[in-house]
């Protein structure tokens, strides 16, 4: 760990939980829809667009990286179904990302950043579709990297391998940070980097994987590890 210049870190849940996020934003798009256009929710049950949610993603597998893409589909098939076209999908997106950002980012995590990114070059590195900007914290990071930009998802190694670039250090000298086994431990390994592993519900390491290099319970133990503070 003396050698890292470059930190690539993850987003929904090692910076903030998202499932809850996700269930509201989704709650508040369809009380949206059933008052702007009651026939899309006269039609479909919230199952029902999940069901569509699950058929776009067969049919655009080549594309099941870009969440956006996926969502404004389905939006678009349900629009057309009701009788309403798709004149609609910018605004009917724009509610559901408004609370898709409205997001509790955990207690430690600007400080833990603050500190960090005097030393290190701090490359954001996300599967989702997170806004740092509408969330807040876009000035702490040095850059950004999406499933969309790399026209893939974790764990594939392109997505790392853009993270490495923009970060401007070596694999060897790059530390990826993130709280899921397979996307970020495995895939960030896998691509040369070094890895740490944001375990914050105290949850067993998964056999079938090699472990992370570092183990931390939050990203302030992980500024404590690097910065000795």
């Amino acid at each position: 760990m003396n050698d890292i210049r470059a930190i690539t870190l993850d987003l929904d849940d090692t910076l903030w939980e998202i499932h809850p996020v996700i269930k509201r934003a989704e709650q508040h798009l369809y009380a949206w829809l059933g008052k702007h256009y009651p026939r899309i929710t006269d039609m479909y049950e919230p199952d029902d667009l999940r069901a569509i949610r699950s058929q776009v993603i067969d049919e655009f597998a080549a594309q099941s990286h870009d969440l956006t893409f996926l969502r404004r589909t389905v939006l678009g098939r349900i629009g057309i179904a009701a009788g309403y076209g798709t004149d609609f999908i910018d605004a009917a997106f724009d509610v559901f990302d408004e609370v898709r950002n409205d997001v509790e980012i955990f207690p430690e995590v600007v400080p833990a950043l603050e500190a960090l990114g005097e030393r290190f070059q701090i490359i954001a590195v996300t599967n989702g579709n997170a806004n740092l900007e509408s969330i807040g914290i876009r000035h702490l990071f040095h850059g950004v990297v999406t499933a969309t930009m790399a026209g893939a998802a974790k764990p594939a190694q392109q997505v790392f391998d853009m993270a490495v670039a923009v970060g401007g250090a070596k694999k060897e000298q790059t530390l990826h940070v993130g709280d899921h086994p397979l996307y970020d431990v495995d895939g960030a390994r896998s691509a040369g980097l070094c890895t740490a592993w944001v375990n914050r519900m105290a949850s067993t390491w998964p056999g079938e994987f090699e472990a992370a290099d570092i183990e931390v319970a939050h990203v302030g133990e992980l500024s404590e590890l690097l910065l000795g503070n």
